[in-house]
């Protein structure tokens, strides 16, 4: 018996909303990174893109344990020399609520260009409303 191999080609994508209403931070995060990667489906290729589309939406009623929003710091480099950056998570939550989720899933994913491709994948409102209504998503609850 050989070993499937799923190629790009034939890789059927569906689109999730997951609502992130009271949900905490990391565990959201490593259960949208796992759809975006395929790996709840039987053809999963550790080498080929075979992910759905996520839609994260209410991203602004996240949650993070413990005085994580005091401590935990957001950090991102301009490019520039001494352009390092860094704001506290209750501050991001209150500016950019998506950026917090889109940062903690991306860190989840491969670190390569197979990364960079299912990243754009993932949809993240601070709302409850998103602009993705044609695709038919389809609501997914989390485990736990």
């Amino acid at each position: 018996m050989k070993t499937y191999v799923a190629k790009p080609a034939e890789v059927d994508r569906k689109w999730y909303v997951i609502d992130a209403s009271d949900k905490t931070l990391g565990r959201l995060s490593s259960e949208v990174a796992s759809i975006l990667r395929g790996k709840h489906k039987p053809i999963f290729t550790p080498h080929v893109d075979t992910g759905d589309f996520v839609i994260v939406i209410n991203a602004a009623k996240i949650k993070l344990t413990g005085d994580k929003l005091n401590q935990k710091k957001f950090r991102h480099h301009t490019g520039y020399p001494g352009g390092l950056r860094e704001m506290d998570y209750r501050t991001l939550l209150q500016k950019r609520p998506e950026k917090a989720i889109e940062a903690a899933v991306q860190g989840m994913l491969p670190h390569n260009r197979l990364g960079r491709s299912m990243i754009k994948k993932l949809k993240v409102y601070s709302g409850s409303e998103h602009p993705h209504q044609a695709q038919k998503p389809e609501l997914r609850e989390l485990k736990g």
